[in-house]
């Protein structure tokens, strides 16, 4: 098994406040890959301590239809222990850390999240991590941070923070692709996901707008991203899914290629293309994906 077979599903990530009974009632039937119960910016300070008691009961219900369920974190440290004090549990599945800024933030969670795996009788290692850049030590630490553990699944670029932390007006796509590009680079390098696109998540009312971040995204290679509106999780699904057309081709390259291989030869022509390694992996890594779509 290859660590991409090994990594999550998650072409879309539907947040949802741990304190909204009216989005968790049906986010399960959003059709999400995973669901992001937010204890963090969606849930006023007020309501911090009364989030995290709500943690258990949400899990279970927005998990109940097989998406994934993970639990966005704070940052500022005692608010940071305390949520996984309230998050660790046999239905959460990972925790999103935000404002990562460097491998020993990593490694100081993981301990954490260690100790209470092994009092709760949860596996080693059943509590994932998805990592969230969105500060200038952080992203120029990027690199260490997503090889900081084994339990690092996906790292992204949290944008609307990002472009705050740069001084930007207003979140816009173009300047924040070399950002992502660096930060995928060092997910590649980890084994790991690397999740988002260009823009900003907010924007559900221009869905034509987002659709085309959504594809931009994947032509550069990402993986899935979140959301925060059920109309945004069509889209993502659809924009990170191979189509029909590549699927067609995948296999028409998979086929050709096999047979050259059994007559002994390491590259073959296909509709005018020179098959190799490269492309024959590309295409099943498509077919991969088409299979651990159909499975879900």
């Amino acid at each position: 098994m290859t660590v991409t077979e090994m990594l999550p599903l998650w072409r879309s990530s539907l947040f949802v406040p741990a304190t909204s009974e009216r989005f968790i009632a049906k986010a399960h039937l959003r059709g999400a890959d995973a669901i992001k119960i937010d204890l963090e910016d969606a849930v006023a300070p007020t309501e911090k301590a009364r989030a995290r008691t709500l943690v258990p009961s949400v899990a279970a219900s927005v998990g109940q239809a097989g998406a994934d369920v993970l639990v966005r974190i704070n940052r500022p440290w005692r608010m940071a222990v305390a949520d996984l004090e309230a998050s660790v549990g046999a239905d959460v599945n990972g925790i999103v850390i935000p404002k990562i800024e460097s491998a020993d933030h990593v490694v100081f969670l993981e301990e954490i999240v260690a100790e209470l795996e092994a009092e709760r009788g949860l596996a080693p290692g059943h509590t994932c991590f998805t990592l969230q850049i969105e500060t200038a030590k952080g992203f120029l630490n990027v690199r260490e941070i997503a090889g900081a553990s084994r339990r690092n699944k996906a790292i992204s670029v949290g944008n609307e923070d990002f472009a705050h932390m740069l001084g930007m007006p207003e979140t816009i796509s173009e300047a924040l692709i070399g950002a992502m590009q660096t930060v995928q680079m060092a997910a590649r390098e980890a084994g790991i996901l690397a999740l988002g696109y260009p823009g900003s998540i907010a924007n559900f009312s221009d869905l034509d707008a987002y659709r085309a971040d959504i594809a931009r995204a994947r032509a550069l290679g990402f993986d899935g991203g979140s959301c925060i509106h059920p109309a945004q999780v069509a889209i993502l699904n659809e924009g990170f899914a191979p189509t029909a057309v590549e699927i067609a081709e995948a296999e028409g390259i998979i086929a050709a290629y096999d047979a050259a291989l059994a007559r002994g030869e390491g590259a073959v022509a296909y509709q005018g293309k020179m098959i190799d390694i490269p492309i024959a992996d590309r295409a099943r890594r498509t077919l991969a994906q088409r299979d651990r779509i159909a499975g879900r």
